[in-house]
Parts: structure tokens; C-alpha cells; sequence
């Protein structure tokens, strides 16, 4: 009976992990007058440039990595969880689904000084043409993630000492529940939160840690003007490009950069 209800469980991380990650999809009416796909992700946005302020997801990984050992970033972007190990690391490799990305993540290495490679591509489908690291890290991919379990495995088949995770606390796009009340009164989910993500590792038998830190940079490490991110903010919230004045002044108020809860998903392998 113990284990019946432990396996009962177990099956319900998964579950519930998938279904609230469905429950986000923005409803068929409202996406069918869509003036382009919200479905952005703006290389401009994950720009790294400067020095990259310490985190407890930072710290997590270089006390795993040798002195010049390898960093695989899954879901890099600009590479800011790879780059931040570049005092340790002899060699980052980025995977994304973006080229742009990808050429980004190049050059913020090669101004670095660091050896890298690059594979484009989605995880975990790309991992066969990833190389094994010393260090796993993948930051703000898993809530694109609804097959959870099987993410996370083959990111600890591809390391050799620790897989280092970082997430918001609650799902990134919760920042802009009051927007979407505000220009379609549509309420949007809650669920889920970095502590679905580890009930689903711990599911898979992964014996993962968490560490949740306010995010302290999250204001200044976006790169844009209010008005560029109103740009974008009006494309995800499927609106027209007549109302983005009405998106930046609904942004100010809202106060979309304010802090937010970040969390660490660790693990040794």
C-alpha cells in the first residue's frame, strides 16, 4: 500500500507540471486577431555585456567546476549562466534553438578570451550532438518545458559533476497577469512554481536542491528602453502597433521591473 501511494505521487508531479504549464496558452480568440506570433524571444533582450554580478545559481556551478574545466549552457541565450563561470572555465559550449542567440553567445565569449563551441538546436533532441561537461547549467528554459522528467535526465546524462538549474519562483510570465487584465480582462494561471519543478525531479529520481534569493539585478540587467520593452510587451500581449503607447504607460504603472524571487535547482551527478 506504501508503495501504491508513492507511485500515485510520483505520477502526479508530472502531471500536474503539464497540465499548468498548458493552462498558460493565450485563448484562440484572442490569438487569432494576433498581428504577428507573441511567441518572442528577442535576442536584444539576453545581451551580455559588462560584468555579470554574482548569484547563488553562479556560485553553485564554479565550486562544482575544476579550474579550466567545461561549462554546457542548454538554452544559453547571450550565455550569461555560462559566461559568469569564465574565471573558471576552459571551455563553454551554448546550445539554443535561435542562430541570433548563438551568435551572440560566440561573441561574448570571444571577448572573453574563452574557448567555445555552439549547437543549435532544442533540447533534449539536440543532446546527442552536445558534448558531455563537468558542468550543466540551463537557466529560465524549464517553464517552456511540459515533458519536465525527461529534460532534466538527459541534462545529468551530459555532466559529470553537478546540473545547476535557475527559475523564477512563480512562472516569468505571472509579471504580466495584471496587463493581461488590464487590455482583455482575462485572468491568468498561478501555477506552476520552482517547487513543482523539484516535486518533478524528485519524481524522476533525481535528488535535487533548492535555494530561492531575491533577484537583486533584475532591473538593470535588461538592456532596452521602456519603449522597446512596450514594443515587445504589446507583441506577446497580441495587440496592435496603434496601442503601444497605452502598453508603456500600462507597464509604468504595473511596475514590471520590479524585484522578483529567483530559485536554484541543483544536483550532483
Amino acid at each position: 500500500m506504501i508503495a501504491s501511494t508513492s507511485v500515485s505521487i510520483v505520477t502526479a508531479a508530472s502531471k500536474k507540471w503539464r497540465s499548468d504549464l498548458a493552462a498558460w496558452a493565450i485563448p484562440a480568440e484572442i490569438l487569432a486577431q494576433a498581428p504577428q506570433s507573441p511567441w518572442i524571444h528577442p535576442p536584444e533582450i539576453f545581451t551580455v555585456t559588462g560584468a555579470i554580478p554574482d548569484s547563488p545559481s553562479h556560485r553553485r556551478a564554479r565550486e562544482a567546476l575544476p579550474e579550466g574545466g567545461s561549462v554546457l549552457d542548454v538554452g544559453c541565450g547571450g550565455g550569461r549562466a555560462a559566461l559568469a563561470l569564465a574565471d573558471r572555465a576552459g571551455l563553454v559550449v551554448g546550445i539554443d534553438h535561435q542562430a541570433e542567440m548563438l551568435q551572440q553567445f560566440a561573441a561574448a565569449a570571444r571577448e572573453r578570451g574563452l574557448v567555445h563551441e555552439q549547437v543549435l538546436g532544442d533540447w533534449p533532441e539536440a543532446a546527442d550532438r552536445a558534448p558531455e561537461a563537468d558542468v550543466v547549467v540551463c537557466h529560465h528554459v524549464v517553464y517552456n518545458v511540459p515533458e519536465l522528467g525527461p529534460f532534466l535526465l538527459r541534462l545529468g546524462q551530459h555532466a559529470r559533476h553537478r546540473v545547476v538549474l535557475e527559475l523564477p519562483v512563480v512562472h516569468p510570465l505571472t509579471r504580466m497577469s495584471p496587463l493581461w487584465k488590464h487590455f482583455w480582462n482575462v485572468d491568468r494561471p498561478l501555477a506552476p512554481s520552482a517547487a513543482d519543478a523539484l516535486a518533478v525531479a524528485r519524481e524522476a529520481g533525481i535528488e535535487a536542491n533548492l535555494e530561492v534569493w531575491p533577484d537583486e539585478d533584475f532591473s538593470t540587467r535588461v538592456p532596452l528602453t521602456l519603449e522597446k520593452q512596450a514594443h515587445f510587451m504589446r507583441i506577446r500581449l497580441c495587440l496592435p502597433a496603434e496601442r503601444e503607447a497605452e502598453v508603456a504607460a500600462a507597464m509604468a504603472s504595473s511596475d514590471q521591473n520590479a524585484r522578483r524571487e529567483l530559485a536554484t535547482l541543483w544536483w550532483d551527478v
